[in-house]
């Protein structure tokens, strides 16, 4: 900001009011192509997420296909644990052969000792028994005491049992020991049915626990399965594993379980079913996010139960999570850039089509002083020579016609005064319009800017003296040399000078400076200690057809503006009502080919 004030004019500060695109046509194009750059992030997310739950539902598989390859091997060692030969010799097998069926029998020497427990704790019941039997899946558990005698049992041996092939014993409940095994003998020559009798360490009583096909081939998967499980070992992101048959019976579980399925379950039906292949869903235990899948557990080539597993889901939303912060810091940055460019785009818009209107405003300028050139000339071919005839007459008239009194000769003497100042003061009007109206061709030639001042400085020091103003100069001694017509910008800046001098009432001062500006050019500045004027006021004091003063045009201001314009100058106008105003007059210190034609 200068120090006398702010800029109230410039030349080259044009504006214009109607932008030529509607601020909501920009927002709807920045709108469009915002919702399209965020449709193609949160698709690209999409994209990535589908990725990565493919990557989690193919480790499940490989999981699941594990297991199931696992169990159908150890259901064969099981069964080849059980052959004999035609001889009744038993096949020689293998620790690793045999360490299934090993596993089964452990697991149900286990069922015999958590029943003995409840019995030496005096917990153990009929009805517990039953419970137990049917929740281990088995089709008897028995308690007999040390004499034999059945204590409690899961159920009875009726003759149905035996399909009339029963012993003779068979009439009556089995009493003893003996007679309860001789007749599960009986049950597994005929309906292959297996029992396994446990004493107790103190040989106080028998837990006796027999399977049938159905129990003893839900036992064989379980321990088939439990036995995979351990092999299939921890780590692979695995944090639950549970297997179930058909009824929901549990085959084996790892890790911290969730809530169960239950038979009745829509999923568990249509995968027991076979209508889906698996199902995979995002799941939430324990505060974790995990990955669930749900899938049926086939062994050869049949589907013998349901098997569900929880995936971490941790370093998957990880990912996710910097996908989706890097898409949001992308979508950002291009927002910026969308935002940016359409200002850009409208600004630079807005700003040639106010070239434009100001182009086709200087037109109307230049037609409009045209006509007045036009107007002046002939206005002042015209009145000239009438004037000329008045001036000649009225000089005869004081030279030949002078009253002899005293009185009416000094009468006369103002009256003839009168006539010749209107006269002097009517040729100075038409000289300021044949000024205005003739074509002004500049002959540029480098001259320093200081002796151009000092001419004018020269002309009206007298004059601003006489009015009680005083003239300041400030310049380097050094010559500032441009290139001008030295001529028609004495003229101008004279003008400049003489509007700065009228503007003062009484003692004031103009203060004439040059400094180097930017971008090559010199700045040329006359202030004045005036009235000033306003903004409005600034933007009108260039056209010819406004004026604020009493007498005369006010043809020079913009004679001066054109002058300067065919310099390649601008000119700034920098003023404070009541407190001043300053001219500023850039002129380049280069000579330019196109400018130097001053055209009306």
């Amino acid at each position: 900001m200068s120090p006398e004030g702010k800029i109230v004019w410039q030349q080259r500060s044009l504006r214009f009011n109607r932008p030529f695109l509607q601020p909501l046509a920009v927002g709807l194009v920045c709108a469009i192509f915002i919702a399209l750059i965020l449709t193609m992030g949160i698709m690209d997310l999409q994209r990535s997420e589908r990725t990565l739950i493919g990557f989690m539902e193919d480790q499940g598989k490989r999981i699941i296909g594990v297991v199931e390859r696992l169990t159908e091997e150890n259901l064969k060692t099981m069964i080849i644990a059980s052959q004999r030969t035609e001889g009744g010799v038993s096949t020689p097998l293998s620790e690793l052969v045999f360490s299934p069926q090993k596993l089964l029998t452990e697991a149900i020497v286990a069922m015999g000792r958590e029943i003995d427990n409840q019995w030496k704790t005096q917990h153990l019941s009929g009805s517990y028994i039953r419970r137990y039997a049917e929740e281990k899946n088995l089709w008897l558990v028995a308690v007999l005491n040390a004499w034999g005698d059945v204590l409690f049992q899961s159920r009875t041996l009726s003759d149905d049992l035996f399909d009339g092939k029963a012993p003779a014993t068979a009439k009556v409940q089995p009493k003893g020991t003996a007679d309860l095994i001789n007749r599960l003998n009986q049950l597994n020559r005929l309906k292959k049915i297996g029992f396994i009798a446990l004493s107790r360490k103190d040989e106080s009583g028998t837990i006796i626990i027999a399977l049938d096909k159905e129990s003893l081939r839900y036992w064989g998967m379980r321990v088939s399965v439990e036995k995979a499980m351990e092999k299939l070992g921890e780590g692979q992101g695995l944090v639950y594993l549970t297997v179930r048959d058909k009824k929901g019976m549990p085959l084996g579980n790892a890790g911290n379980l969730p809530e169960e399925l239950k038979t009745d379950n829509p999923l568990v039906a249509k995968i027991l079913s076979g209508t889906i292949p698996f199902e995979s869903r995002k799941v939430n235990v324990g505060g974790k996010s995990l990955f669930e899948i749900v899938a049926p557990l086939r062994l050869g080539g049949e589907i013998v139960g349901t098997i569900r597993l929880g995936l971490d889901r941790g370093n998957t939303d990880q990912i996710l999570g910097e996908n989706r912060r890097n898409m949001f810091i992308f979508l950002t940055f291009v927002v910026l850039i969308a935002l940016l460019s359409m200002w850009l785009l409208y600004n630079d818009q807005n700003r040639h089509l106010a070239g434009i209107v100001e182009m086709t405003r200087q037109l109307e300028k230049a037609e409009r002083l045209s006509s007045l050139g036009q107007l002046a000339a002939g206005v002042a071919h015209e009145i000239r020579n009438p004037l000329n005839a008045i001036s000649m007459a009225s000089q005869r008239l004081k030279r030949e016609y002078m009253p002899a009194d005293d009185e009416k000769k000094k009468e006369f003497d103002i009256l003839a005064g009168v006539i010749r100042d209107e006269i002097r003061r009517l040729n100075g009007i038409i000289e300021e319009f044949l000024t205005f109206s003739k074509s002004r061709r500049l002959e540029l030639r480098d001259c320093p800017v200081q002796e151009v001042l000092q001419k004018i400085v020269n002309l009206i020091s007298e004059e601003a003296a006489a009015k009680g103003i005083s003239l300041r100069t400030d310049w380097e001694s050094e010559p500032v040399v441009i290139p001008m017509d030295m001529d028609k910008l004495l003229q101008a800046l004279l003008n400049f000078v003489k509007n700065a001098m009228e503007s003062i009432s009484g003692e004031g001062g103009v203060t004439l400076s040059i400094r180097h500006a930017e971008k090559g050019r010199v700045s040329i500045r006359v202030a004045d200690t005036g009235c000033g004027i306003t903004t409005e006021e600034a933007d009108r004091i260039f056209n010819p057809e406004y004026t604020t003063k009493e007498k005369g045009l006010g043809l020079g201001l913009p004679l001066a503006h054109e002058i300067i314009r065919g310099h390649g100058g601008e000119i700034r106008v920098l003023s404070r009502k009541g407190e001043g105003t300053t001219f500023e007059i850039l002129l380049p210190t280069e000579r330019h080919e196109e400018k130097g034609a001053i055209t009306s």
